[in-house]
């Protein structure tokens, strides 16, 4: 997975600014420092990071069975071991209609912009940061293709209960996995502005993680191409809000959204000339504010 580097005043407004860049939550990110923030007689210098999804393995599962039992054998001889954990989503941001996004807006009448990037989040020790590969437990990684059986596996267990004529395959995509349900009756597996997709997306990617100890590929689930239809209004939807900013001049606070969906509103408003973005608020309710550039 490629490194993005990004900086801001502090190590936490840097790595929010690569989370939104990544489309993920922390709990899915590995970064190092590059440099730490630092005052002067020039003025405040600020801090650099470098930041990636989490990795996952693609090896074969004899191969890792090897591993593991190399392992045991260094274990059995005094060896030692340090342990990493992570994992998680934000919460869905509401939908209206059959494919269209409207997130609510609150129109913003006050001086400056006030990024406000990670200004409450708590500063943590380079130890419980997770920076670098070096640093974390060696685990029994579960490959990249053990991952997407298990997740379709699941899922078609949760679709059999639910008693609808639909099919469930999963298949890798940009090192992650998806699993579609597709049928010509599957509104009930939708429910209410996505909501029962979303608990259902979140069981199946609990229940992969309890295998990878929170280490494992993205898991997503689409009902009837109801995700990528989502996004597409999504992202209309912001280019519409953008447009309403560079009329007015005044900024617009979407509302709080998921990681996956502010990178679709930060990615579409990138094509809008005049007009950026900026991410605010603490997880699970973080929003996406849109400004004059």
């Amino acid at each position: 997975m490629e490194w993005v580097e990004t900086t801001g005043r502090t190590v936490a407004e840097a790595l929010d600014t690569a989370l939104d860049e990544l489309g993920v939550d922390e709990e899915e990110v590995e970064y190092e420092v590059v440099e730490e923030p630092k005052g002067g007689l020039l003025g405040r210098r600020g801090a650099r990071i470098r930041a990636r999804v989490k990795p996952v393995s693609r090896e074969k599962p004899g191969e890792r069975r090897r591993r593991s039992a190399h392992r045991e054998d260094s274990r059995s001889t005094g060896g030692s071991r340090r342990r990493s954990g992570g994992g998680g989503d934000g919460a869905a941001v509401a939908v209206t209609g059959d494919d269209g996004a409207r997130p609510a807006t609150r129109r913003r009448r006050r001086g400056g912009r006030g990024r406000g990037r990670g200004e409450r989040r708590e500063e943590r020790p380079a130890s419980a940061r997770g920076e670098g590969a070096m640093e974390h437990e060696e685990i029994d990684e579960v490959s990249l293709e053990e991952q997407r059986a298990s997740a379709e596996e699941f899922t078609r267990g949760i679709v059999d209960a639910f008693e609808v004529g639909a099919a469930t395959k999963a298949r890798i995509e940009d090192d992650g996995v998806l699993v579609d349900v597709t049928g010509s009756d599957v509104g009930l597996l939708l429910g209410p502005k996505g909501a029962t997709l979303q608990a259902i997306e979140e069981l199946v990617r609990t229940a992969v993680q309890r295998q990878t100890e929170g280490r494992g590929a993205r898991i997503n689930v689409d009902v009837g191409g109801y995700r990528a239809k989502r996004r597409e209004a999504l992202g209309r939807f912001a280019v519409e809000q953008a447009q309403q900013v560079l009329e007015s001049g005044e900024e617009l606070a979407l509302e709080p959204m998921n990681a996956s969906d502010r990178k679709v509103v930060h990615d579409a408003i990138t094509e809008v000339d005049g007009v950026g973005t900026a991410s605010e608020g603490e997880e699970p309710r973080r929003w996406v504010v849109i400004h004059r550039a």
